[in-house]
């Protein structure tokens, strides 16, 4: 019993994923409308490719006439490793590891929320293999942790060591759905994304000259630090495009994601407080936003903004 698999419930007629191992006994099923649900192990079974034959009775039925399915337009993604997160449902997405090289690939796949790491899955991988590690709904998105994979190409006879590799990848909207293309050995639509350049080989003598230059350049790097006032009017933040053809929960997310960043950066900053302009139209998005002030422990206190100026329509944020 793996990730991914498909299941039906021993005692009922639900089937759906297997998307997490929560502990030894317990599985968490996304049943096909699309909710989770803990399962014991015992309760689930594995439908295997050949139950629906094992199982049919009488004359077997006539085929349906199936429409003739466009072709699959092939990827033209280098070779290198990937994340790819791939529609099970409208709203539950598979994430795979993709071993889209000529190397051996052995790798471990975590997830980083506020309350730490915590490691999920480790395997290895073929040549143009893939994997699915995990699962992640839709509705979640400003939730969803961040991924991180570390991984080690191997090849039997290769003079070449490629150094081991981390990655971490931390979605935001904006460019979250401009990722979507043909995933390389799916073959399938999905989101994704290479967590690999060229690999490097590695050379002894330079690792304790790059780990200064790496500690330095951190020193260097300095916070962008956001505008006092922050208007989150989705005509401002995406000026070339049409609002008309995006659903509400996109625009929400994009608001949000717009939000957490410079709200991000004004605490990295030192500011004093920000102003966040999200209008009054059906309050979703203000109560949002305060929802996310109320669990940060960088914030003094948040109030309406000057009323006289932005009406209900902004609010400010005193930091620490």
């Amino acid at each position: 019993m793996n990730i991914g698999d498909r299941v039906r419930l021993m005692h009922g007629r639900e089937q759906g994923v297997i998307t997490r191992f929560l502990d030894n006994n317990l599985v968490e099923v996304a049943i096909d409308n699309d909710f989770t649900i803990p399962v014991m192990r015992r309760e689930v079974v594995v439908i295997a490719p050949e139950e629906a034959e094992m199982f049919r009775t009488g004359p077997a039925a006539p085929e349906p006439s199936k429409k003739k399915e466009a072709p699959v337009v092939p990827s033209t993604a280098v070779a290198g490793i990937y994340i790819t997160l791939v529609h099970q449902t409208p709203e539950l997405l598979a994430v795979h590891i993709v071993n889209n090289s000529d190397f051996d690939l052995l790798f471990t796949y975590g997830e980083e929320t506020e309350k730490g790491y915590k490691a999920q899955h480790n395997d290895k991988l073929t040549p143009k293999k893939t994997k699915p590690v995990a699962h992640l709904h839709l509705n979640d998105f400003e939730k969803w942790p961040d991924l991180v994979v570390q991984y080690l190409q191997h090849k039997t006879g290769s003079n070449a060591l490629l150094e081991p590799v981390t990655r971490k990848l931390k979605f935001k909207a904006s460019s979250f759905y401009k990722s979507k293309k043909t995933a390389p050995v799916l073959q399938k639509e999905g989101y994704v994304f290479q967590l690999d350049s060229k690999p490097s080989l590695v050379n002894p003598d330079q690792i304790q000259e790059q780990l200064i230059e790496s500690s330095a350049q951190a020193e260097n790097n300095k916070v962008a630090v956001p505008h006092h006032e922050v208007d989150l009017h989705i005509e401002k933040l995406l000026p070339n495009e049409d609002p008309k053809q995006m659903s509400n929960s996109e625009i929400l997310r994009q608001q949000l994601s717009v939000f957490q960043d410079n709200l991000d950066r004004a605490i990295a900053a030192n500011m004093h407080e920000i102003i966040f302009i999200h209008g009054t139209g059906n309050g979703v998005l203000k109560k949002e936003i305060q929802k996310v002030l109320s669990r940060n422990p960088h914030i003094k206190f948040y109030e309406d903004a000057r009323k006289e100026k932005f009406g209900h329509g902004a609010t400010k944020v005193s930091l620490k």
